[in-house]
Order: C-alpha cells, then structure tokens, then sequence
C-alpha cells in the first residue's frame, strides 16, 4: 500500500492557491492509478478536483495528456495546471492569538489550545488557525491550505506545524508522505493496559457517519504504536507514537483496542463499563513533534506541556481524588 498523507479535509475549499505544479511520480507509488498517486501528493485538492482536471485536459503525464484510468510506473514527469475553485470562499485573515513555540522563514511550530479549529469547514468559516495564519503571515494565502500540512482536531492540543513557504510545504508534505515526522501524543484510557503494542488497522468513513471513521479492512493503512507511561485504578496513561495519520487515528484504534480515550464522546466506552470520568473532551495531548528542516537539514524536535485540564486531571488521579463516578 502506498505511502500518503493523513487526510485534511475532503470538502474544504479556500486559500488552495492555483498555477501550474510540476512532479515527478515517486517510484513507491507505481502500479497506482495516476488520480490516487496526485490524491497524495497533492492532499490539498480532493481526488473528484484531480478527475475533473483530468477530463479537461489540464493534466499531462510526459508531456501527454492524462486520462482517468492511466496507472503511472515511477518516475513520470507531470504537469497539472491548478485551476481556481469557482466555488471557493476567500477566507478571511482574524487576529486570533497564537502560542508560537518556534518559527523563521520557512516554517512555524504551534502548540494549538483546546477548541481551536485547525481550518475552515461546515460551521466553522471564522475564528480558526487558518485564519490566525492570514493574519500573522499574510502570504501563507498564496500556499495550498495556507501553509497547513497536518491537523489536530478541534478538542485535541497540542503542537503541529505551518509551512511558510512553498519550498517548505511541499518539502513537509514528502516528510509526511515518507513518514519521517515523529508525532507522540499522550492519552489518557480507560482500562489497565498491561504493556507496549501495536495497532495495526486501515481505517475508513463511517458508512453511517461521513463524519467519523471506522476500522475497515478496505480503508487506509493506519498504525499506532503505544507505550505504558502510567498506571491508575481503571485507567492507564498512554505515550501514542504515529507512524500513519489518519483522521482520529489514535481515538479509533483505542477503542478498537478496548481502550477509549477518557473524555471522548464520539469514540466511547461500551454502555457496559461502569468507570466514568467527567472530563469534557477527550485526553489527548500531541507532545512532542520531530522533523527534518527544510533548508538546513537538521533533524528538530520540541515539546510541548500538558494543558492546565489535562494536568489537573493527571494530577487528581495520582492524589486519589474521587474522579470515577
């Protein structure tokens, strides 16, 4: 299975820029249908975008036009000229505080805060990241998603990076791509974990709720390695390293594993458990963050700490206090 990206947002049309994009067909994915070989390198346009360009000849693969059912080798040289989105709403720069932990000209680490939506969607066109980044760093409008590479859900905290330019954008998409980007998160279970493991299981849209994800034999490839940090009556606290990142990746695979994160109210615990702690929102926390930089080479990494409810949490159960109801 191919190497690609955790997906964004199929729906979501704003700052996606247009132009012409010049690639070259990494080898990994030959035997690929050229749609789903682009759908990766290019994650910030959907996959029905990349067929209709296809159709109206805006796509060529050798200097030949594509067609829709062409499989590509390895090694194709392709050109697509991007065209703007008809249906697209320009989205608007908000001066919404941002905790910068690093940033210079190329690119920008964020420790995003609970409730903060990454970038625009059904019901949340203002007051989100995106738009933060508009406003601090007006030309990120000119980048695919403006600048955002990865994502955090909305009640998740945590660090992720921006690109601030297009040499890094796309530099941090083939680092995603190639799964060299080190993403550790701290969650908090339900159910006394015994040891380290693996979870192993593609994941796909709910056939009943496009907004959720469910395990699925034909969905993505999806892997989460975790480790045992600590232990409480019930309840256990987890160090999740990703090594794919699909959306609620970590919060399906816990409750795939019979483990639900504390807190979370999409992905629960069966009505049969009898532990229940009254925190409002799931515990996951993106602690640490690893990359190479995409002009000096160097491998970086930052951390980030724990926010104040999740540490007040941790706290609560390591004094005994009487959370379980």
């Amino acid at each position: 299975m191919g190497k690609d990206t955790e997906n964004l947002s199929d729906d979501y049309k704003g700052n996606t820029g247009d132009g012409v994009r010049e690639l070259v067909i990494p080898d990994e994915q030959g035997g690929q249908r050229l749609d789903q070989a682009l759908s990766a390198l290019l994650p910030e346009f959907s996959r029905n975008r990349i067929q209709n360009w296809i159709r109206a000849r805006k796509i060529a693969v050798d200097d030949a036009w594509a067609t829709t059912k062409m499989k590509v080798s390895g090694g194709e040289s392709v050109r697509v000229e991007i065209e703007p989105d008809p249906n697209a709403t320009p989205d608007a720069p908000e001066a919404i505080p941002l905790d910068v932990v690093f940033e210079d000209a190329m690119l920008m680490v964020i420790n995003k805060p609970v409730g903060l939506v990454v970038h625009p969607g059904s019901g949340n066109r203002h007051g989100t990241l995106l738009n933060a980044l508009l406003h601090r760093v007006p030309q990120v409008a000119e980048l695919p998603r403006a600048g955002i590479v990865h994502r955090l859900d909305k009640d998740t905290s945590g660090l992720l990076v921006v690109a601030k330019t297009l040499r890094a954008h796309t530099d941090l998409v083939r680092q995603l791509q190639a799964r060299t980007v080190k993403r550790e998160y701290l969650a908090l279970v339900y159910g006394e974990v015994d040891h380290a493991g693996t979870v192993d299981a593609p994941l796909a849209r709910d056939p009943h709720n496009r907004t959720k994800r469910t395990v699925h034999t034909m969905g993505k490839e999806a892997v989460t390695h975790y480790d045992v940090v600590e232990r409480f009556p019930g309840i256990t606290l987890l160090r999740c390293k990703l090594e794919t990142g699909r959306t609620h990746q970590i919060r399906v695979h816990m409750q795939h594993i019979g483990h639900p994160l504390v807190g979370e109210s999409v992905y629960s615990a069966s009505r049969r458990s009898h532990l229940k702690i009254p925190f409002p929102r799931q515990a996951l926390h993106a602690e640490r963050l690893g990359l190479i930089h995409p002009v000096t080479q160097e491998f970086m990494q930052w951390e980030c700490p724990l926010p104040p409810d999740f540490a007040s949490l941790l706290a609560a159960l390591r004094a005994n206090t009487d959370w379980v109801k």
